[in-house]
């Protein structure tokens, strides 16, 4: 188990767990602290709230994602750079 509720008030992160687990955290948390600040500062309503951590994460922002390449067009790319470099 990567983290367990910690009597509802908390999360406890075990020392097994990797760097790129904890920035994963980290990323998420940052995202709903973002949201929430948002709120409290009437910058979105109740209602979009509601609807940004229903579909969370669907409608984040915070987060920054990018598509993998197909492993296909990845070989063609490192296939094509290497001819120009010779």
């Amino acid at each position: 188990m990567l983290a367990f509720s910690n009597d509802y008030y908390g999360l406890n992160f075990r020392a097994k767990q990797s760097v790129e687990l904890f920035c994963a955290y980290d990323e998420m948390f940052r995202a709903w602290m973002e949201q929430t600040d948002k709120l409290e500062n009437s910058e979105i309503s109740k209602a979009e709230y509601d609807e940004w951590r229903y579909k969370y994460p669907e409608l984040d922002t915070y987060q920054k994602r990018a598509k993998v390449p197909s492993q296909e067009l990845s070989n063609y790319l490192a296939k094509e750079l290497t001819k120009k470099e010779k």
